[in-house]
């Protein structure tokens, strides 16, 4: 059988690839299962600062397996709590996750990708939620998170017309981080990670969690949790370090404590 997940280490950044070509790479919850442990792994292997996430050169995952829930009803989904369970682990990720597109990402695949902290897109990659297509709306934060990154109209015209949107309008609403030559996607997307990994993981994390918290928060909480974790990084070894070879004119050395 074909392993619809690959994983790979390069150097401190995890690396997960889908690999369901003869399905373009269709979501299932064994594919979900299968992200949800490598992202456990790299979490638990403190000499990984970064995950990337990504597909193939023509698809990043083209949605949810019809196949598998076609014949759902009402009760299955509802008692097996399906999508809730397993498939919301990116979320929950404490390090940075990116997703690295090219092609498309359409339906629970730019769902997931929405999941992670930053979209790099290849310049082929096209996003899009046709849920409405097959008599069902988005299930996967759809028209939640859409509308939080791309603003309230085109959130509603991608998700109520299926259309379509290419990586520069993509960029232009907010969706993604950067557009990057398809070639060199996965080689940017990288060393991209590479740089977040080099830094103090703590403090990275600090970061995360703060940027977070703005989307769930008034801006009055949101700056009083931002200030306590910045008086937090006193604490660290790291902002003794780092704050020392400012003052030194060097590089600093993180020890991710």
């Amino acid at each position: 059988m074909t392993q619809t997940v690959l994983t790979e280490i390069i150097g401190k950044v995890g690396l997960i690839r889908i690999n369901r070509p003869e399905r373009m790479n269709a979501l299932n919850s064994d594919v979900l299962a299968r992200i949800g442990s490598a992202i456990d792994r790299f979490e638990a292997d403190e000499n990984i600062g970064c995950i990337v996430l990504t597909g193939s050169d023509t698809v990043f995952a083209a949605g949810a397996d019809i196949g598998a829930m076609k014949n759902f009803d009402y009760m299955h989904a509802y008692q097996s709590d399906f999508i809730t369970q397993g498939w919301e682990h990116i979320k929950k990720a404490r390090k940075p996750v990116i997703a690295a597109i090219a092609g498309f990402a359409l339906g629970g695949g730019c769902e997931m990708a929405m999941m992670c902290d930053m979209i790099f897109a290849a310049d082929t990659a096209k996003f899009g939620q046709p849920e409405i297509k097959l008599g069902t709306l988005p299930g996967l934060g759809g028209t939640q998170r859409l509308p939080r990154a791309v603003g309230k109209a085109k959130a509603m015209d991608m998700c109520l017309t299926a259309r379509m949107m290419g990586a520069e309008e993509a960029e232009r609403a907010g969706l993604v981080a950067r557009i990057i030559p398809a070639d060199q996607l996965l080689d940017e997307t990288l060393k991209a990670a590479q740089s977040i990994a080099a830094f103090s993981l703590p403090v990275i994390m600090m970061i995360k969690e703060s940027i977070n918290r703005a989307f769930e928060s008034s801006l009055n909480e949101g700056l009083f949790f931002e200030r306590r974790l910045f008086y937090a990084t006193f604490a660290l070894e790291d902002q003794k370090e780092g704050m020392a070879a400012f003052a030194e004119k060097r590089q600093p050395t993180f020890k991710n404590r």
